[in-house]
């Protein structure tokens, strides 16, 4: 077997066995040393040409002194004007300039002593013919030994590059891929060298595009011809452009790749490209989220801009995946000011210091508090008068809300409830809800209590007297959240591993922070209030398979270089979530990645005295207790692999 070596590990040897491109930079001194050598040859080689002409050198000095003087008065301008400072095989115009003013200055400076001397005594030194000559063997010289030394290393260093570049073939043939191959054959700072066009159109065989030969073969996991290709071009991976390929085309390509263990490097559409950056940050590594089934989605901006321009706009959790995401895109929308909210004083900060440079033109206020306080909710909602709240604050990992059942009735409860009748006493227009899967059916306390905040605002909307709009969105999972397992997968790979995976079967729904965003915001324009929107979240993905595309993704081999290990369900997972209670029925919306969940709403005075009994017993230290009162409010909440299952086996049994 072939042992394989990473791309860092074959640089590191290269770089070993070209050991002169290893070495330290010449000394300034060796420099000084070596245009003095080269000044003595210039002087010999001036008085070998003249000796055997009809000229004849003056005889007033010596020979030798007159050597010595010549270039002494040389080596005063090499100190003058530093032509030993630059280093050589980095020389620029400027070190030619600093040599050729150098020696100019020397035949002015000579030829001026001599004729001066003539003037005093009546003879010259130097023979003028001789001064000139000299002049130009050494800046001749001098200049061919910087020149000799910059191209001599930088084709050593072309060489050795050449060998460690990554040899890639473009797939496609069309404008995109064509600009793309321009950029890298004129580019020679990229880490790539391209051996030419990969496409499956057979009507393409025997071009050459930009001097490169255009391969047509078949691009999937069984094609013999695709493995031989490879094996012929010894090929390391191939770059696609994304965007212009289908999803389907894009997880066939990779995983044709994936199986002749080369990688795939991933470019945006030319006109997406960065002008600031260069093209090698343009190229990246193909990410798992580019390989999911998930089709662009397009929302109805003008009804959006309508809704939110010259609104004072609140959004609480703004440090957070989804708020800091929502706050970014309320800002094509030209609101009149937007107020983020947070607890988390850090990443508070760095949405502040963001949003000032990425996002000027946005009006923008962030605020330290937090949902749970009332007295401090008054005095914001006195102070600003919102038209509209987004509420993204929550506690929203499993484990740790299992584990804590006060703190998630106080944040995603209490607060709740908090910002609702908060949003009422000032009129507010609409409030916008953001809640999850996991309250369907609840299995954990942390889904339990979002279904309970539900609960409440739509209980609430049915309440006399209440004019603002209250709005729930229900999503999945986000790529690329805080806590989410695509990034945690990505530490552990990064780390050897093992990566763990909680059940071999279980599934989740996963939609981008960007889509999910973009739909909060257009079903904040939907209903009447007290509706209840769900996302098209698109096919459900087993995360058992995601876990080992990333592995391989990352040039490594499921099960051999990085192990998975099953680790269990943690408390209150279930292994797939679900977006529709068995009681709700869904209705379609103009936007066809939204619908509206019609769920049966309780009393409000009953919702609300549940609630206050739930509030009421976080005063007590039994996490038992907080959970039973959740479960008395919430009766399809049944917990799941944790230790308040033993709560519902005690309800079956009365």
């Amino acid at each position: 077997m072939v042992e394989k070596y990473s791309f860092v590990e074959k640089l590191r040897m290269r770089t070993k066995k070209l050991v002169l491109l290893n070495q330290h930079y010449l000394p300034r001194w060796a420099v000084f040393l070596l245009d003095i050598v080269i000044c003595l040859a210039s002087y010999v080689m001036m008085f070998l040409i003249l000796d055997g002409t009809p000229l004849k050198f003056n005889q007033t000095w010596p020979i030798p002194l007159q050597a010595f003087f010549l270039i002494s008065i040389n080596v005063i301008f090499f100190y003058a004007f530093r032509t030993y400072a630059g280093i050589i095989r980095h020389s620029t115009f400027t070190d030619v300039f600093k040599v050729a003013s150098s020696s100019f200055l020397t035949a002015v400076t000579a030829i001026t002593f001599n004729y001066a001397f003539f003037i005093f005594t009546g003879q010259k030194i130097f023979l003028t013919t001789g001064i000139l000559l000299y002049m130009f063997f050494s800046f001749s010289i001098m200049l061919f030994f910087r020149l000799a030394v910059k191209e001599t290393y930088q084709y050593l260093q072309r060489l050795n590059s050449s060998n460690f570049k990554k040899r890639v073939l473009i797939v496609g043939m069309d404008n995109q891929t064509i600009s793309l191959g321009r950029a890298l054959t004129t580019e020679s700072n990229t880490s790539f060298k391209l051996v030419g066009f990969l496409t499956e159109n057979q009507s393409n065989k025997s071009l050459s595009v930009l001097g490169k030969p255009v391969f047509s073969v078949p691009i999937n996991e069984n094609s013999r011809q695709f493995t031989e290709l490879i094996a012929k071009t010894k090929l390391d991976g191939v770059l696609m452009v994304r965007d212009s390929l289908s999803i389907t085309e894009t997880n066939q390509i990779v995983e044709a790749c994936l199986a002749n263990d080369i990688e795939v490097f991933n470019v945006p559409l030319v006109e997406n490209w960065n002008k600031k950056e260069d093209l090698q940050t343009q190229i990246k590594p193909i990410e798992i989220e580019d390989l999911l089934d998930r089709h662009p989605i397009k929302i109805d901006t003008e009804i959006i801009k309508e809704d939110l321009d010259g609104k004072t706009i609140l959004v609480t959790g703004g440090a957070g995946s989804i708020g800091s995401e929502i706050v970014k895109q309320l800002a094509a929308f030209n609101p009149k000011k937007v107020i983020i909210l947070d607890n988390a004083e850090s990443p508070l900060h760095h949405m502040q210091l963001l949003l000032q440079h990425d996002y000027p033109s946005i009006n923008f206020e962030v605020i330290l508090a937090d949902v749970r306080s009332i007295d401090r909710m008054e005095m914001i909602f006195s102070k600003y008068k919102f038209d509209i709240v987004y509420h993204a604050a929550a506690y929203k990992h499993v484990p740790l809300t299992e584990k804590n059942p006060h703190e998630a009735v106080s944040v995603n409860i209490r607060g709740t409830m908090n910002l609702a009748n908060l949003s009422i006493q000032h009129d507010i227009d609409k409030f916008v809800m953001i809640s999850t899967d996991k309250a369907v059916n609840p299995t954990n306390v942390m889904g339990a209590s979002k279904r309970a905040a539900e609960m409440y605002i739509q209980s609430l909307q049915e309440h006399l007297g209440t004019q603002t709009r209250f709005i729930t969105t229900r999503f999945g999972n986000v790529l690329g959240s805080n806590g989410s397992v695509i990034p945690y997968f990505r530490k552990q790979i990064a780390a050897g591993g093992p990566v763990t995976v909680t059940h071999k079967d279980i599934i989740r729904y996963f939609m981008t922070i960007s889509e999910a965003c973009q739909l909060v915001l257009q079903a904040g324009t939907m209903g009447n209030g007290g509706e209840v929107y769900v996302f098209d979240m698109g096919k459900p993905i087993k995360i058992l398979n995601m876990a080992e595309h990333m592995i391989r993704l990352s040039g490594l081999k499921p099960y051999k270089d990085i192990d998975i290990q099953i680790i269990g369900l943690r408390p209150g997972e279930k292994l797939y979530e679900e977006l529709l209670s068995d009681t709700a029925t869904t209705l379609p919306t103009y936007h066809p990645k939204i619908m509206v969940s019609k769920v049966p709403v309780e009393n409000f005075r009953y919702v609300n005295q549940k609630i206050q009994e739930i509030i009421e017993a976080t005063s007590q230290t039994k996490r038992n207790v907080v959970v039973q009162k959740i479960k008395e409010l919430v009766p399809e909440f049944l917990s799941n692999n944790s230790e308040y299952e033993v709560l519902d086996t005690q309800k079956q049994e009365s």
